[in-house]
């Protein structure tokens, strides 16, 4: 079996359900309110091992009920913690708004993500040991680049969501093998709209970029070859959150168990199809006999 380790966020997602989601200055009334364990960390790590990878979480949650029950949601869907600290103070949360067209807008609040900062002992250790690791920028950016060099320096493969976008210093970009932004945040890093020129771009700066395009699929782009465009299945979302974490997570099982890139990339959209159907993030995320099942029903329906 493969392993995945991932060091990011440990949010509670607070989500609520609205119609049409609130301009400026408006008020709207919700028809729902759900408490949702996520962060785009905790989500990678919860796809990863739904999809049949063993997976290590690194990270940090507060010393209160919402660390507590991130800790525990973690736990039961198969990822290990003994790499997730617990600080003073609250844990992260992210507070959503979700559309009737399965749009979302997201506050992030960091919380006890902002006290990882460094490594702690034995992470490096847990990093060497893994086949890859997974990276996004909701924790300081001196932990992403020390996990990075970390796999790097082990020669395990890193996987970066930039994440909230921002400016990607060099050094890290250095250490990272494969970049998966979505469309918005490959034209941010890059003045670039059309994605494919984006991910052409941003070849300059790393040597694999998959470039993510929601309902339309994934764009890969590699040094020296044509961009690869996969399609995404045609379905009807509810609720799009942690449809992009869904796909990364099982796209580095995926790859890690050695699948071509075009598999992998199908099987991860496969994945992150089913998720867009149902609530929440992490509360939404396929198992692996679903994953095969879709894509077996995929396959016979287009061949």
């Amino acid at each position: 079996m493969t392993h995945i380790a991932v060091l990011g966020s440990t949010n509670m997602d607070l989500v609520a359900y609205v119609a049409k989601a609130p301009q400026r200055g408006e008020t709207v009334t919700g028809r729902e309110f759900r408490t949702i364990p996520g962060g785009k960390g905790a989500n990678q790590a919860v796809a990863a091992a739904h999809a049949g990878s063993d997976v290590s979480m690194i990270g940090a949650v507060g010393a209160d009920a919402f660390g507590s029950l991130l800790r525990t949601t973690l736990e039961h869907s198969g990822v290990d913690t003994d790499h997730l600290r617990t600080t003073e103070g609250p844990s992260g949360t992210a507070h959503i708004v979700v559309d009737d067209e399965g749009g979302n807008a997201i506050v992030v609040v960091p919380g006890a993500n902002a006290t990882v900062d460094h490594l702690a002992p034995g992470d490096e250790a847990l990093i060497a040991g893994a086949d890859a690791l997974l990276l996004q920028l909701e924790i300081p950016l001196d932990a992403v680049l020390a996990g990075a060099e970390a796999a790097r320096r082990h020669g395990v493969r890193t996987i970066l969501t930039p994440s909230p976008v921002q400016s990607l210093p060099p050094e890290l970009l250095a250490s990272i093998d494969l970049l998966v932004p979505n469309e918005h945040e490959a034209a941010a890093l890059t003045a670039v709209t059309d994605p494919r020129d984006a991910a052409v771009a941003l070849l300059d700066q790393v040597p694999e970029v998959v470039v993510t395009l929601g309902a339309a699929g994934s764009l890969y782009a590699v040094r020296g070859a044509e961009p690869l465009a996969v399609p995404a299945p045609r379905v009807t979302a509810v609720d799009s959150t942690g449809a992009g974490d869904t796909f990364v997570g099982t796209l580095a099982v995926a790859l890690a168990e050695g699948r071509p890139m075009r598999a992998a990339l199908a099987w991860a959209s496969t994945a992150a199809s089913l998720s867009v159907q149902r609530v929440g993030a992490s509360s939404s995320m396929p198992y692996r006999s679903e994953i095969d099942a879709q894509a077996a029903s995929n396959t016979r329906h287009t061949s």
